[in-house]
């Protein structure tokens, strides 16, 4: 159906309806002129989608604050994305508390982000530790600065890995963020090789990471599962066995969801 309006126009429109709404999933809650400004476009139209979204059940309006939020109704459609993930979500939960008892460190389960160069944490162990490095769920990483992202890339067609670090913008968390888009291919094409991934306080100071991916009956990443340690507590001399019992993890999981490749050299079994 036509509707008459340029392409450009409903691109534009449709972006500033995502604008607003990532700046309510970010704020939990806000005030119009606050979610106009984060979304960076103007009051009216931000009232406008903000009433669209009300009148569909998709947020609220405190009457006495007047603040917006979002409504259990959003929820429930990335519930049913996730749900049609439920076997590898499954699957992954098993060898996750596996790996959390075996190492009572912090355990993450990371995917690609459709649209963005960034990984979305989707499930996760906590520590057993009074002092964590426990992500958020539904948070977004970029891949380049993580052990998952890593990982996650390494196990993607060639060319869409390629076109992914060429789009990618390489922002800077701390200051030892890698910058170099020819050196994260490097890295990208050791942890191919060596079947796991790892960074240390690239995407926060104080933390190290060690990642390895899950991969589908063809081979191709789908997820990945990351152990993060604070620095402090990362043993040096164990580091094979943590690389031996995330390979094991991931490796059953992969072959639950059809892997059978000979990709792993050094898995622990940690069953």
């Amino acid at each position: 159906m036509n509707t008459g309006r340029p392409k450009t126009e409903n691109v534009a429109a449709v972006m500033k309806v995502f604008a607003v709404l990532e700046t309510l999933a970010d704020k939990r809650s806000a005030g119009l002129a606050d979610i106009a400004h984060s979304a960076m476009t103007s009051k009216s139209t931000t009232h406008r989608l903000l009433q669209t979204m009300v009148e569909l059940g998709y947020a609220a309006q405190d009457t006495e604050t007047e603040r917006y939020a979002l409504t259990p109704r959003l929820f429930s459609l990335a519930a049913q994305t996730l749900n049609s993930q439920s076997d590898m979500l499954r699957i992954a939960d098993r060898a996750m508390s596996r790996l959390s008892r075996a190492t009572g460190e912090s355990i993450n389960l990371g995917i690609l982000d459709g649209g963005e160069q960034r990984v979305v944490y989707i499930h996760q162990y906590a520590s057993h530790h009074s002092l964590s490095m426990n992500s958020t769920l539904g948070k977004r990483n970029p891949l380049h600065s993580t052990a998952l992202g890593k990982a996650l890339l390494a196990f993607r067609d060639e060319e869409e890995m390629r076109a992914r670090v060429a789009a990618m913008a390489m922002e800077v968390s701390t200051p030892r963020t890698l910058t170099d888009k020819a050196a994260l291919i490097a890295q990208i094409e050791r942890v191919r090789d060596e079947g796991f991934a790892e960074e240390i306080e690239e995407s926060e100071a104080g933390v190290r990471c060690l990642a390895a991916p899950i991969l589908n009956h063809i081979g191709v990443a789908v997820a990945a599962i990351s152990v993060s340690f604070p620095l402090f507590r990362f043993d040096e001399t164990r580091r094979p066995d943590y690389v031996g019992l995330l390979k094991a993890a991931t490796l059953e999981a992969s072959e639950a969801l059809g892997y059978r490749g000979a990709l792993r050299d050094t898995a622990t079994d940690i069953r």
